[in-house]
């Protein structure tokens, strides 16, 4: 039932058996086995009455865009559905963590974190909730800066005025009565404090970056108590703080410091660009982290040999039979550790070069296939199953996805361990290029990795859409980036003879390693990660805003300004001798060289 209007994934997903996608780390991902139904994301024109009428649940976002919960037996007629013009599945989302304001500009006491504050801006943080009780999220006379606390995980939203009855209680408990929602992680209570905390107990020396804007909490959902949050809830939460912030008439800066390593990262995902068409409503900006697979050895990216015609496709496959490898073929090596259960690879290419694919086991089995030859495939190697899908270009872009799931055969609980060898022999090659990724490096062992990985383009979606602000880290007791952050890339084109840089990922990095920031108990404990350099940033789009909206300044300066404004005042950070660059964007944060004079 094959549909070039669903990805690869959603494709190879309904060509599996659900015992095989049971075991798989991405198929599954979207499938409610106690109704039968599948949960996707589409991009859609015109009416889905008709949808509705046949007994699926729609649920419209913005744009042209929405969520639906479909039976299985009517997701083949869902794609021969004429309104309906791309289809995909959710996929999972991990917060980018590893287990100062002053370095950005904005120093507890100067005159500037005097005079702005974020009063007046919203600031949204969709994460793992909040530890409301906590006073750095209360006004001086203890009641809640939370204007709005929506719990996906209860399926409850809070105003304020229940927020301040519970904190009115007597006790910690008392308050759970009325306002059960909780953060078990502490990670959205980190960020928040560090994005808009107003330093609580300890004063000035713990405050956020906009330590009087107001705020807007969302707590991600999931399917599973065990399981991780999608990227439909992900849509969800963007919708529900969009709304907010035109409701109350506010401007509005988003915080996500979450993403997955699965597409092409170039942007062209349903995700993706919904980000960039919900980044264009209302007064509003929205950072994204760059995520920590800068050292996890999960990607490698290249180019073959580019020969520009066909060549014999006998000679590769002779020499696969004779066991020896063409000067033309590049491999790639991959590291699979003790006691995974399960792993996928994603390769991406240029439809219009053609490879041939050879898979080599650690023992030496081996099978080959033609990257022309499109639709789902299945191989055994060793004691290993692995399932392909050989994808097609799709409606919002040009590469070509051959998708490997590799799943415990003959009963087994794990993969096989060892030196697994991807082979690429040109046929035909025009630009020559691919690139491959691994699961996020939250979820495989840390010995899993690939022999020779490459650091560039290890952002992780969706921080490589183009209208958010993406935000890298960097360490400030050393000055120096930090080698865990997600890195970009740099776009240049000509134009006019004159090289212009258009697109650069990351925008720009702040602090991220060793931050002191609120938890879930009411101390305060240092974190590490992209996640935690975001909300840096946030906070500072939110004074940028208060600075021009509120005060009256400059009432444009939301969306694509404020990351203008970031970029020119961003600073340099040591090591780095050319900017923007794939690693820092721009350089740091500098929230007082952003303000215009």
């Amino acid at each position: 039932m094959d549909s070039q209007k669903n990805e690869n994934l959603l494709n190879l997903a309904l060509d599996t058996p659900f015992m095989e996608r049971e075991r798989s780390l991405e198929l599954n991902v979207g499938y409610d086995i106690e109704e039968n139904t599948w949960e996707v994301i589409v991009k859609y024109h015109g009416n889905l009455q008709e949808l509705e009428e046949r007994g699926i649940v729609v649920e419209e976002l913005i744009a042209g865009y929405a969520i639906l919960t479909v039976p299985e037996s009517a997701m083949e007629s869902l794609a021969q559905t004429e309104q309906i013009e791309y289809v995909e599945k959710p996929k999972r989302l991990f917060f980018a963590d590893i287990t100062g304001n002053s370095a950005a500009c904005f120093a507890p006491g100067s005159m500037l974190s005097q005079n702005l504050t974020g009063k007046g801006v919203l600031v949204a943080v969709i994460d793992s909730g909040i530890s409301y009780w906590n006073e750095d999220f209360r006004h001086a006379d203890g009641t809640t800066r939370i204007r709005f606390l929506w719990d996906q995980v209860l399926g409850q939203e809070f105003d304020e005025d229940q927020i301040n009855a519970a904190l009115a209680t007597d006790s910690r408990q008392a308050a759970q009565q009325i306002v059960p929602s909780i953060d078990t992680t502490g990670h959205g209570t980190a960020v928040a404090g560090i994005a808009a905390g107003n330093g609580g107990r300890g004063g000035m020396v713990y405050a956020g970056m906009a330590r009087e804007s107001d705020l807007l909490i969302v707590r991600l959902g999931s399917p599973r108590a065990d399981s991780f949050p999608r990227t439909t809830e992900l849509m969800r939460a963007l919708t529900y703080a969009v709304n907010k912030s035109v409701e109350l008439q506010m401007p509005m800066a988003v915080n996500l410091s979450f993403g997955n390593t699965y597409g092409a990262h170039n942007g062209t995902s349903l995700v993706e660009r919904f980000l960039d068409n919900i980044s264009e409503i209302g007064r509003s900006v929205i950072c994204v982290g760059s995520g920590n697979e800068g050292a996890s050895g999960g990607h490698v990216g290249g180019s073959v040999k580019v020969t520009g015609r066909d060549i014999n496709e006998s000679t590769n496959i002779v020499n696969r039979v004779n066991g020896t490898v063409d000067s033309n073929t590049t491999r790639i090596e991959l590291v699979v550790g003790v006691y995974e259960t399960g792993l996928n690879v994603q390769l991406w290419k240029e439809y219009v070069d053609r490879y041939l694919v050879t898979l080599v086991s650690p023992s030496g089995e081996s099978f080959q296939v033609d990257t022309d030859r499109s639709g789902k495939q299945i191989y055994r190697l060793q004691q290993t199953q692995i399932l392909l899908y050989n994808g097609e270009p799709a409606p919002y872009m040009t590469g070509q996805e051959i998708y490997f799931d590799f799943l415990p055969g003959n009963g087994n609980r794990y993969l096989d361990q060892g030196v697994w060898t991807f082979q690429l022999s040109p046929l035909r090659t025009i630009t020559g290029n691919y690139t491959f990724y691994l699961p996020s490096g939250t979820v495989r062992s840390a010995n899993t990795r690939f022999v020779r990985p490459t650091p560039d383009v290890t952002l992780t979606i969706p921080s490589t859409a183009v209208k958010v602000i993406t935000v890298g880290a960097y360490d400030p007791a050393y000055e120096s980036y930090a080698d865990f952050s997600g890195r970009g890339y740099l776009y240049q084109e000509q134009v006019n003879s004159r090289t212009s840089d258009t697109y650069v990922k990351p925008d720009l990095a702040a602090p991220g390693v060793g931050i002191l920031a609120p938890n879930r108990d009411g101390g305060y404990s240092p974190v590490t990660g992209t996640s935690f350099a975001t909300p840096f940033v946030t906070g500072a789009a939110a004074v940028l805003m208060q600075w021009g909206i509120v005060m009256g300044n400059d009432p444009y300066l939301y969306g694509e300004k404020v990351k203008a404004y970031l970029r020119k005042g961003a600073k340099g950070i040591r090591g780095e001798r050319e900017y923007p660059n794939p690693r820092v964007g721009y350089g740091g944060l500098c929230l007082a060289s952003s303000l215009p004079n």
